[in-house]
């Protein structure tokens, strides 16, 4: 089982948009560019709104029917561990190895002695084309990658062996992830986690490194662009030089998770794939609830109110819904209108406020952060909100497929 060159993983919390979503991916296909639609969800997402991996492939089948899709998709267990695996074996073909917990442990010193000994050819320093400079290593380095990451790498090949020994080898895609952690991995530690993969066994198809700046939850990158227009190059350089080097899978890719809205840098990204004739997964996060909460507001009456009702419980509970996500977002308290404000808006304003449109003055990046994490008020509302989503549909619908075309998948792949 091979992913396509291209590929876009979306996340639907609810999951209630998958012909929308398949249609900005079959919107792609009219223009000339394949890209494969990749339905992700976490089991953090699971658990807040009630739902199971059963479900989400449900919904991809039944948009796939609907739409008469007939190229490739996939589901995705999304971040998943040793811990909760099981649960997405049967539903799953696409499986994110998240061992961000293991980084930094340490590995046997057995195990460090012959990985340093696999890499000994690599201690003088190797010339990778597309990178300009050589890259100088040296034992100390090789050692001191090893012990930050292989306990993490032999993390992922226990969880892998776990996937085969219910799925058979080859039947599901592996993406390696190491994004969830506080500091970036430079390109020189990338080279060394693809050689520990390798000496894994582990045919990852995509690696989800950490890039330097902000990947906050739906808003803009936030960081030096130039500099990650950089390093997301040299990343695709170590990648290219990588697959022959250790005998990788042929179309390892680069992935990002992007917690989707990174508009600033999917321009570098577009020109880097293109320059390097390279591969690329990119995921979403959740922008989609996003588009059914500014349905609601745009609808008005009863499902403004709605969406006003969330907004107030998010702005009580904000410590609580930020925790998990903490990492990924960066809330200003101060800059939140109080819910007495937001009580008179009407859905237009409410729309503004929460859209990502910077060329809005009422666009407000801390309610969006803030709404983005607030599902789980949106999930306790149960039917009520439900209802409500499919009521609206005729506005939702839509705007999901022209957010997830026009702002995304257009400019990192078809521009």
């Amino acid at each position: 089982m091979n992913i396509g060159k291209y590929s876009f993983g979306i996340g639907d919390r609810f999951g209630r948009q998958g012909v929308p979503l398949l249609a900005a991916v079959k919107e792609a296909e009219r223009m000339g560019v394949e890209v494969t639609p990749v339905w992700n969800k976490s089991q953090r997402e699971h658990t807040i709104i009630g739902t199971t991996p059963a479900m989400v492939r449900a919904e991809a089948e039944e948009a796939v029917a609907s739409m008469g899709w007939g190229g490739h998709y996939y589901v995705d267990a999304d971040h998943i561990t040793l811990k909760n695996v099981d649960a997405f074996i049967e539903s799953s073909d696409f499986f994110t190895l998240d061992v961000s917990d293991y980084i930094g442990r340490p590995a046997e010193q057995e195990e460090i002695e012959t990985f340093v000994a696999g890499c000994q050819r690599y201690a003088e320093g190797i010339s990778i084309q597309g990178v300009g400079d050589e890259f100088v290593f040296g034992e100390d380095l090789i050692r001191a990658v090893a012990g930050k990451y292989l306990a993490a790498v032999k993390q992922a090949g226990r969880l892998h062996r776990r996937i085969v020994s219910k799925k058979g080898w080859g039947n599901f895609i592996t993406e390696l992830s190491m994004d969830e952690t506080e500091t970036a991995q430079s390109s020189v530690e990338l080279f060394f986690i693809l050689a520990a993969a390798a000496q894994e066994e582990i045919p990852i198809q995509t690696i989800a490194p950490k890039f330097g700046g902000r990947f906050n939850k739906g808003v803009d990158y936030a960081g030096d662009v130039e500099r990650f227009a950089e390093e997301f190059e040299r990343n695709l350089a170590v990648i290219a030089f990588a697959v022959e080097e250790f005998g990788l899978p042929k179309n390892l890719k680069l992935s990002v998770h992007s917690g989707s809205d990174k508009f600033s840098i999917y321009g570098p990204m577009n020109k880097a794939i293109k320059k390097f004739g390279a591969g690329l997964h990119v995921k979403t996060a959740g922008t989609t609830w996003l588009e059914e909460l500014a349905g609601l507001a745009l609808a008005g009456g009863k499902y403004l109110e709605i969406a006003k009702r969330i907004y107030a419980k998010a702005f009580s509970q904000m410590d609580e819904l930020s925790k998990p996500y903490s990492t990924v977002i960066d809330i200003d308290r101060r800059k939140l209108p109080e819910p007495d404000v937001v009580a008179e808006w009407n859905g237009k304003k409410f729309d503004d406020a929460l859209r990502h449109n910077t060329t809005c003055g009422r666009y407000n990046p801390h309610l969006r952060q803030l709404l983005h994490v607030a599902y789980k008020i949106a999930a306790e509302m149960g039917t009520e909100f439900t209802e409500a989503v499919a009521d609206c549909q005729r506005i939702i619908g839509p705007n999901v497929t022209e957010n997830i075309f026009e702002r995304h998948i257009k400019p990192i792949f078809v521009d």
